[in-house]
């Protein structure tokens, strides 16, 4: 942590131990709302994952809405809950990472994510095919695909999807695939 740190000035310190501090500070303040542009985008790719998560720990524990700016989509989507997205000064889309996946505004937004790695924003019910006569472990619609690829390692026959109890859909490998290439 930073105590081990507290007698250093923070000129001293490392680029991700500054970075560190800038959060620190930013939320000592307890000011409801945070501006924070692009505080990440200087460091390696490790120290950026490690101190976007510390972030996201971060707002969990004290609830501060964050309007955060970053020029890295797969940024954006892991730390946002809404998303707006810029082309010449206007915000062309707003939404949730999985709003702005599946159904991008324009062309501008469509090139934007068509080159990033959706396995953190797809669920369940976005890869689901129609619901199968196989009995299969079961996982809740909204569960990342990501979660999903681990469980379908050990399952030949696939997931049924669940929602509210019901059963209303089928993840299989194949099903992903099919979803990822459109």
């Amino acid at each position: 942590g930073l105590s081990d740190w507290a007698d250093r000035k923070v000129g001293d310190l490392s680029g991700g131990m500054q970075q560190r501090v800038g959060l620190a500070r930013a939320f000592v303040t307890e000011a409801p709302i945070l501006l924070m542009d692009e505080p990440f985008s200087a460091l390696d790719p490790l120290i950026r994952n490690r101190l976007q998560d510390e972030l996201l720990d971060l707002q969990r524990d004290l609830r501060r809405t964050i309007i955060f700016v970053s020029h890295d989509l797969d940024e954006a989507f892991k730390l946002g809950g809404r998303i707006a997205i810029m082309e010449g000064g206007r915000i062309v889309q707003c939404g949730t990472p999985r709003e702005i996946f599946s159904n991008p505004a324009s062309d501008y937004v469509a090139d934007f994510v068509a080159n990033m790695n959706p396995l953190g924003v797809l669920t369940a019910r976005d890869v689901m095919g129609s619901a199968g006569a196989i009995e299969a472990s079961r996982v809740e619609a909204e569960t990342p695909v990501r979660a999903l690829l681990d469980q379908l390692q050990s399952e030949v026959a696939g997931l049924d999807v669940m929602e509210y109890g019901n059963r209303i859909g089928t993840v299989t490998a194949q099903s992903i695939v099919a979803r990822l290439v459109r």
